[in-house]
């Protein structure tokens, strides 16, 4: 047999196989472990794919075997390649069968289909023409139609940004409550092919209306046009219904997933740290305090404001009252003479507070555990109305032992494309949306962070690069000099201006941070650093921690700090010290940073500010 044909042959069979391996990884769920719940959308363009390989493969195996001549086919060459070609077939059909099978998905636990599941399919839902499938969402939009015999609405289930259009006869239900925005729908229905000129692939032509959730359109404070984020913090119950809220929403899950999926496939383990805590990790007072004690003298002059004095009758049992009130408030104060509060009598017995961090107590895990990390809520008393603070968000705060700062800027810089990357892979349409409706180059921003190596500079650096600006005209409100934290604006101008990119700064002066912070041999600085992005500013900030026990015993006293609350830190560095690093990123900041939202008050489901704490 002609070896040209068989090399021929082997090579067709080989692209073959090559094709079928390249859809079946296309289609398959990422082998890490997995998000919940929602089912991959079938690919109908997929199905296309194979039943063309299938028959191509089919064409040429029949062919190959015609032309082949009969006194060969007992040629052990051709017995091997007639074998292979069978298989290579075998494989390509069952293949393109199972690929064929179109049916819709429903959730796992509801009868409902959500309509990502329908719309997100790379046909847009087309090749589940003629399904039966129950939906269920709210009203987007909704009209009337051919004199009010039926009416369209754009349902949307919050699974996806799209919305799917449902077709509802006057016969199934009152089209006059049906269309008003905000009507909560479940109905069954076939889909069907649209008539040809339409956007959408799909549509549902409803049989039934399961349940419908009514709307006063006189009181529904959200209208079918878009209202402005500042107005809509006035309904953070209803808010999550908005198209922008819903995407933040979706963002933030996504984000959240590939955070733990980032620290756990690197040998991180999850820890658990307290939202109540005794140690101020910041050093800056700006804390929230948590307290049982009550002023009863003040509850006591408030309610005899409020309620008119007792008749004579009442008198004496009043009076009796009052002077238990008083032994009451009498014990909760101190025998100090200044009338300080007694915090023995207090529900933990001392003063407590709402975290600001979880760093310090993460680190007697990591002095354990090696690698570790957190991520939950924080609290800071800061009284600031600015775009980028709240009073309580969310934090990632990892921790490494054996590591230095060197160690910490890789993994704050491989988080952060990791971050970026999976909203590119997972996240698409949100981010088009977010690209569309609120900032053009939020896509461009979040590529660009992902494929390119962040900049790295020192803090002295950095305020000679800025020096160096203002010396060419630049204008910065905050005065530019070492020794300074660098402001906001500082922070953009490196970022958006001179690098274009997110930059490190590191080695700060010791001044300006905080008393854990490793303290460089310079004795001025101290081995800390910032991630800077363009949008934001300050990501993240960590630092190298001080692991020598009298450095940093040396240090709390040189700041000015008590002692006694932080023994339990500095048995750290007693018993079996080793150097260790981490860092904190502001979870919020991180979603305004992709989606290119101006507030990050905009970034929570329940915004809490200085005089603003809703629900």
């Amino acid at each position: 047999m002609d070896m040209k044909k068989i090399s021929i042959a082997i090579i067709v069979i080989a692209a073959l196989m090559s094709v079928v391996l390249a859809a079946e990884k296309k289609e398959s769920p990422k082998a890490a472990a997995p998000k919940a719940a929602a089912p991959a959308p079938a690919s109908g363009a997929t199905s296309t794919t194979f039943s063309v390989v299938g028959s191509l493969a089919g064409a040429f195996i029949f062919t190959f075997l015609w032309l082949l001549p009969s006194s060969e086919s007992h040629n052990p060459s051709a017995k091997w390649l007639i074998s292979s070609l069978q298989s290579g077939a075998s494989v390509i059909c069952q293949s393109a069968s199972s690929k064929m099978t179109t049916s819709v998905e429903r959730a796992q636990y509801s009868d409902r289909v959500p309509i990502r599941s329908i719309i997100l399919r790379p046909d847009g839902g087309s090749g589940l023409a003629g399904q039966q499938a129950r939906v269920g969402g709210w009203v987007k939009t909704g009209r009337k139609a051919d004199k009010d015999a039926f009416a369209f609405l754009e349902l949307n289930d919050g699974s996806c940004a799209g919305n799917l259009q449902i077709i509802v006869e006057a016969d199934k239900g009152d089209l006059g409550q049906l269309v008003l925005t905000g009507t909560c729908l479940q109905v069954d229905g076939v889909l069907k092919l649209p008539p040809d000129g339409k956007k959408q692939k799909v549509e549902l032509q409803v049989e039934k209306v399961i349940h419908v959730g009514v709307v006063d359109a006189s009181k529904y404070p959200l209208p079918k046009t878009r209202l402005p984020l500042e107005l809509l913090r006035d309904y953070v119950h209803l808010r999550a219904r908005t198209n922008t809220m819903g995407a933040v929403a979706r963002i933030r899950d996504e984000l959240s997933y590939a955070t733990k999926r980032f620290f756990h496939e690197r040998g991180f383990r999850y820890v658990n740290t307290p939202n109540i805590t005794t140690s101020d990790c910041e050093g800056a007072g700006e804390m929230f305090q948590v307290t049982t004690l009550i002023s009863e003298a003040e509850k006591l002059e408030k309610n005899l404001i409020k309620n008119p004095p007792p008749s004579e009758v009442d008198v004496e049992s009043a009076k009796l009252i009052i002077k238990q009130r008083g032994n009451d408030v009498a014990q909760l104060k101190s025998a100090e003479q200044d009338g300080k509060i007694d915090y023995s009598q207090d529900f933990f017995a001392r003063q407590a507070f709402l975290t600001v961090s979880g760093q310090l107590q993460l680190e007697s895990y990591a002095c354990a555990l090696s690698t570790v990390y957190t991520f939950g809520p924080t609290f800071r008393a800061e009284k600031s109305h600015t775009s980028r603070h709240l009073a309580e968000f969310w934090m990632v705060e990892p921790e490494m032992a054996f590591a230095e700062l060197e160690h910490d800027m890789d993994c704050a810089e491989d988080y952060v494309k990791f971050m970026c990357q999976w909203l590119l892979d997972h996240c698409m349409e949100d981010m088009e949306f977010f690209a569309d409706k609120i900032d053009k180059s939020c896509i461009d921003r979040i590529t660009m962070s992902a494929k390119t190596p962040f900049a790295r500079i020192t803090y002295t650096e950095a305020v000679e690069l800025l020096t160096e600006a203002v010396k060419n005209g630049k204008k910065f409100e905050n005065h530019v000099e070492w020794g300074i934290d660098l402001a906001s604006e500082h922070e953009r101008y490196l970022t958006e201006v001179k690098f274009q990119k997110p930059v490190i700064v590191y080695n700060y002066p010791k001044e300006i941070k905080a008393f854990y912070m490793r303290l460089n041999d310079d004795s001025k600085t101290v081995a800390a650093m910032d991630v800077l992005v363009p949008k934001v500013g300050e990501l993240i900030g960590g630092s190298q921690r001080e692991e020598r026990y009298d450095v940093m015993l040396s240090r709390m006293k040189e700041m000015g700090l008590p002692i006694e609350p932080y023994e339990w830190y500095l048995d750290l560095r007693r018993y079996g010290t080793v150097k260790h690093c981490g860092f904190g990123l502001g979870f919020e900041r991180m979603v305004q940073f992709a989606t290119g939202l101006d507030n990050i008050k905009d970034c929570m489901p329940f915004p809490r500010s200085a005089g603003r704490a809703d629900l």
